[in-house]
């Protein structure tokens, strides 16, 4: 999850798409294009031997669900087996994720849109820290606030790990995903 456009490219907010546009580049994906019926930029390809569709709500933070319609339209699509939603985190340090089969929101409007368009909580998703936040600052000015070149950089070193965790969920499940990367506040190994 993320906001559409280059205000927001380089904010907190937007650390989903930072990964989900690493994935792409590692998976060799063609360019996101934006087909007629998704409120998303999407990029699709193959993975081991899986479809893998990559998807940039394109409907701002707040109003992520939207995005989903052409994937709940799909026969055999389970959000519980099929999805993994990726989304910043202001509770966890910089440097780190978290990857969970399920949750509350926890305050966050994008999963709240996303649990909304589901009318369900249950959906993997990966945590990015982008925190912690500053006691003086408001959430959304943080959130909304561009890394610090110092910031950018930890994320950056960070993307290598969190491949990791998407792939060992994709190809070993939840289960094992957790198990491996979730240890120890997940710093990276």
């Amino acid at each position: 999850m993320g906001n559409p456009g280059v205000a927001y490219e380089n904010t907190r907010h937007n650390a989903g798409f930072i990964l989900v546009d690493a994935l792409a580049e590692r998976w060799s994906f063609p360019k996101f294009r934006r087909p007629w019926r998704w409120r998303a930029r999407v990029a699709e390809g193959t993975v081991h031997g899986e479809k893998v569709v990559l998807v940039r709500p394109q409907t701002y933070m707040n109003r992520s669900g939207a995005a989903l319609s052409p994937l709940l339209t799909q026969t055999g699509f389970d959000p519980v087996r099929d999805l993994l939603i990726v989304v910043d985190e202001v509770a966890l340090p910089l440097g780190t994720a978290r990857i969970r089969p399920r949750g509350s929101a926890g305050g966050h409007n994008g999963l709240k849109s996303i649990a909304g368009r589901l009318q369900s909580e249950e959906y993997p998703r990966l945590r990015i820290g982008v925190g912690p936040r500053p006691q003086d600052i408001d959430q959304a000015e943080f959130v909304l606030g561009e890394f610090a070149a110092d910031e950018r950089s930890t994320l950056d070193a960070t993307i290598p790990h969190t491949v990791e965790i998407v792939e060992s969920w994709m190809t070993d499940g939840i289960e094992t995903a957790m198990n491996r990367f979730n240890r120890k506040g997940t710093e990276r190994d």
